[in-house]
């Protein structure tokens, strides 16, 4: 083998080398990367579940007041309209 293809696979295996090392430093951080979704997700996923049931709780709360609002809404044109008559 010449000089010059000795070389040249020193430089290309120095290379390889590089790019191996940096492909598993990047996997890693991929491997991180994934658990920290995950974790996040698993909290937004609490968090909206915690809302859902606040709000079904505020709605079952609200409702009854609504509609006791609209009846004394009611309430008061039925008075005015007599009231005019």
């Amino acid at each position: 083998m010449s000089p010059a293809a000795e070389i040249l696979v020193i430089i290309l295996s120095i290379f390889l080398a590089f790019f191996l090392a940096l492909g598993i430093t990047l996997a890693i951080y991929l491997i991180k990367l994934t658990r920290d979704i995950r974790e996040v997700t698993k909290t937004a996923g609490r968090t909206v579940s915690n809302l859902e049931a606040a709000i079904g709780g505020v709605s079952r709360m609200v409702q009854p007041l609504f509609l006791l609002e609209l009846a004394t809404k009611f309430m008061k044109r039925f008075k005015n309209s007599k009231r005019r008559k």
